[in-house]
């Protein structure tokens, strides 16, 4: 459990689901980053950018595929056609086109309603209801009060119960954060129509699409090359060969006039301001704000290992665990390029990464010297930060070109996984914080 990115003693011990970090050599990384694209491959029928990006640390892609399964796919308080809406809903507040279109699909192939893509107004009103959370949550977190929470909970015709509500502020927080590692790591820009790479990866092993077809032998044979000694790996061809059969047989089920329609659908969310409600609404400099300067969010008060934890696990059954192991594998990612060039420590570095993201939302530690984040980050990778954190949408492609010229592509992406973290959990707590209040009250 993470106290603060300094804290090394874990406040329930056993309790919490961790897994051992190893040192891995090269040959080891590349064998588990094809297990886990091999594993997505098979789950979903596609690779995303997003999952071939953190295969440049499998173990945290391992923690990330695990909890984001779960979110999406295993039982939970939200139909499943509603969590890719929800993803749809805070991947436009920062107009994420990448993540948007990828829900699009994943929503009709779920059974969604292919009128809810027309945008918010199409949407059932109890929907519509969360685009207020969604909008304070994705800019200005530290608006969210108990209130918000009490318009959704108290109303009589399709109220939301308190599970549901816990699962949809991880889906938003959760998607608000990914849509910031999306342009961080340039997924945005120049996707495919459709959301899905169709790639061949390094390490000769074929991740094409299942729908359009990649040799068995090949597959059989860059599997065996790769990952001889993994037993998980047995049935994973046998679960791919089930999936292309169950794609072509929904395929032939579909009439014409739906897939027309399902067609027009998913080309018009290239546009979505449809589902952004008040557009003009975004992030305020917290630092900045002089009239009814909000209050500072003291960790010390209100944290995730103490508060937090136990109340999303208590309402939505074990997706405090999968997230808390998430908050621990960023923090135990081995490579640092950028602390040794500062002249200090991984765990020193990471937590001043890991505290300027936070007091962007105005989130403050007691026990910490925030000089540090000035002698330690300079004002260029300050400013990436920031605008990666804040207004990702504004990233545009020179700075991401430009930017670390210097650094490795994994050491990139490394960066942009403490920022999309922290940033999770700076919303997380402010949510479940207001949830609390409500509770209390």
């Amino acid at each position: 459990m993470i106290l603060c990115p300094a804290s090394t003693e874990h406040p329930r011990g056993k309790q919490c689901h961790r897994l051992q970090v190893a040192k891995m050599s090269a040959g080891d990384k590349e064998r588990t980053s094809h297990l886990l694209f091999v594993k997505a491959l098979a789950t979903r029928g596609c690779l995303e950018a997003i999952s071939q990006q953190m295969g440049y640390h499998p173990q945290y892609l391992d923690s990330f595929l695990r909890m984001q399964h779960y979110l999406l796919h295993m039982d939970g308080p939200l139909p499943f056609y509603c969590r890719h809406y929800i993803a749809i809903m805070a991947a436009a507040r920062h107009r994420c086109r990448y993540l948007v279109n990828l829900h699009a699909l994943q929503f009709l192939r779920v059974g969604g309603d292919p009128q809810w893509l027309r945008g918010l107004e199409y949407i059932p009103p109890k929907l519509q209801r969360l685009s207020e959370i969604n909008k304070i949550l994705a800019h200005q977190p530290w608006l969210i009060g108990k209130e918000h929470f009490e318009k959704l909970l108290q109303i009589r015709e399709e109220s939301w119960s308190l599970a549901e509500l816990v699962h949809a502020v991880v889906l938003l927080a959760h998607y608000h954060a990914l849509a910031s590692f999306a342009f961080g790591c340039g997924c945005e820009q120049d996707f495919p129509p459709d959301g899905l790479l169709k790639l061949t990866l390094p390490g000769s092993l074929c991740f094409c699409e299942v729908n359009n077809g990649c040799s068995q032998d090949v597959f059989h044979h860059n599997r065996k090359k790769s990952m001889d000694s993994c037993e998980e790996v047995e049935s994973l061809q046998e679960r791919i060969h089930k999936l292309k059969v169950e794609n072509e047989a929904r395929e032939a089920m579909r009439t014409p006039e739906r897939e027309e329609a399902c067609n027009g659908e998913i080309s018009s969310t290239t546009d979505i301001s449809c589902f952004i409600e008040d557009p003009s609404f975004g992030y305020q400099d917290f630092a900045q704000l002089n009239e009814n300067q909000p209050q500072i969010f003291c960790v010390q008060d209100y944290s995730w290992a103490d508060h937090g934890f136990s109340l999303v696990n208590r309402l939505y059954t074990d997706i405090g665990f999968l997230l808390d192991d998430k908050f621990q594998k960023v923090q135990k990612l081995q490579s640092c390029v950028l602390a040794k060039r500062q002249g200090c420590d991984p765990a020193t570095f990471k937590r001043s990464v890991w505290n300027y993201v936070h007091s962007m939302f105005g989130i403050r530690y007691d026990d910490y010297d925030y000089s540090e984040v000035n002698q330690l980050l300079e004002q260029t990778l300050k400013l990436y930060i920031q605008t990666v954190t804040c207004t990702p949408e504004k990233l545009d492609q020179e700075t991401f070109t430009h930017f670390w010229k210097q650094f490795k592509h994994s050491e990139k992406v490394h960066m942009n996984l403490l920022i999309l973290e922290a940033r999770l959990q700076a919303e997380l707590l402010y949510a479940l914080r207001a949830i609390t209040q409500y509770m209390v009250s």
